[in-house]
């Protein structure tokens, strides 16, 4: 008798086949993320070039060269209107970061900010010495959160890449998906993999385009209060805000702390103004602008959203962060098909009962 058997064989195979694919996903983790958000690009832009299509009768490759360019033409306008004033308060802003950082290092910033809002001498040594007694973890959380905004941009070139590779998939989106199906040889199959892929399609499209929404709004809505009520660096801060929404729960949660950070240091006088601001906006955010725009095309709950996250960010930082969402619906709708189609096996009167109730 053998030592190994076929059934042995086959689990040692794909032990040893899961084991190099993981292991291929990590070290080509740069181009792999590359290729995703090529892919959300894509999926973005989808909408604009079938209303193109439709317009002008064009071709599709034509629709996504006019899409392109008009893009870049938005980019330049908004660019030459509002960039200079971006890299104004940009520049202001780093050129005080300095200046705030000793003011933190030194406990400094107690009294000057005591000052400003009226606190007691004893009260201003006390918040002193609690900076100082703190200082080396507020620096280290500080130098740990620069390292990472310069290999943010040290990897420029993958960004730049983006928008390239969109092109390939939005020129060739159906070709892949007719690629992927051929190579099933069962009708059964090849149908349950269409419904599967159509389903992503969908899931994808959507959350893609409802980030989009949330950024845009939750961007206008910052630099609008923020201007009103004269915060400093408004703009720069409203369009952080707005870029962070992209990323789930942390997004945001950065967006308000780094808010609160500048309004602090820079001895900003309406602190609960601001505070009020930011808690009313959040709540207004999750519970009634983000739920009509997501609506239930994701339906991922809301404990399983956030356990998602915070796992992806331990295992692949803001990349995983981003993406913890739409993979768990990713993994909601593959095991939706999958049981609905171990249903239909056994009893196809209980998987019509399923597909009546989703």
């Amino acid at each position: 008798m053998s030592l190994l058997d076929r059934n042995t064989l086959r689990i040692l195979f794909t032990t040893l086949a899961t084991a190099s694919l993981l292991a291929f996903v990590w070290l080509a983790r740069k181009p792999l993320l590359a290729f995703l958000f090529a892919m959300l690009f894509a999926y973005l832009l989808e909408p604009l070039i079938v209303l193109l299509q439709k317009w002008t009768r064009c071709g599709r490759g034509v629709a996504i060269a006019i899409t392109y360019v008009a893009i870049v033409g938005a980019v330049l306008t908004v660019g030459l209107a509002e960039g200079p004033r971006v890299v104004e308060e940009g520049r202001h802003l780093s050129d005080s970061a300095p200046e705030l950082y000793n003011r933190v290092a030194s406990g400094s910033i107690a009294f000057q900010v005591g000052k400003a809002r009226g606190w007691s001498e004893a009260t201003q040594a006390r918040a002193q010495q609690l900076i100082v007694g703190h200082r080396e973890e507020v620096l280290s959380t500080i130098r740990a959160q620069s390292s990472k905004v310069t290999g943010i941009a040290g990897n420029a070139l993958w960004l730049v890449l983006i928008p390239i590779l969109a092109i390939f998939f939005l020129k060739e989106k159906s070709g892949f998906a007719r690629n992927i199906e051929g190579l099933l040889e069962n009708q059964s199959s090849r149908q349950l993999l269409s419904d599967i892929m159509n389903d992503l399609d969908e899931m994808l499209s959507h959350f893609v385009r409802a980030q989009l929404y949330l950024a845009a709004i939750s961007g206008a809505v910052y630099i609008l209060v923020l201007s009103l009520m004269k915060v400093p660096y408004s703009l720069v801060l409203g369009t952080l805000g707005g870029l962070l929404e992209f990323i789930p729960f942390v997004g945001p949660m950065v967006a308000g702390v780094l808010i609160l950070a500048i309004c602090f240091g820079l001895n900003f006088g309406h602190m609960v103004m601001v505070v009020a601001f930011l808690l009313v906006w959040r709540g207004l955010q999750d519970y009634v602008i983000s739920p009509r725009i997501l609506g239930g095309r994701v339906e991922v709950h809301p404990l399983v959203a956030i356990f998602g996250v915070l796992a992806g960010g331990e295992i692949a930082g803001v990349a995983g962060i981003y993406f913890a969402v739409p993979i768990l619906a990713a993994v909601r709708i593959l095991w939706s098909h999958w049981h609905r189609r171990g249903l239909t096996e056994a009893s196809p009167e209980t998987a019509n009962e399923v597909v009546a109730r989703h």
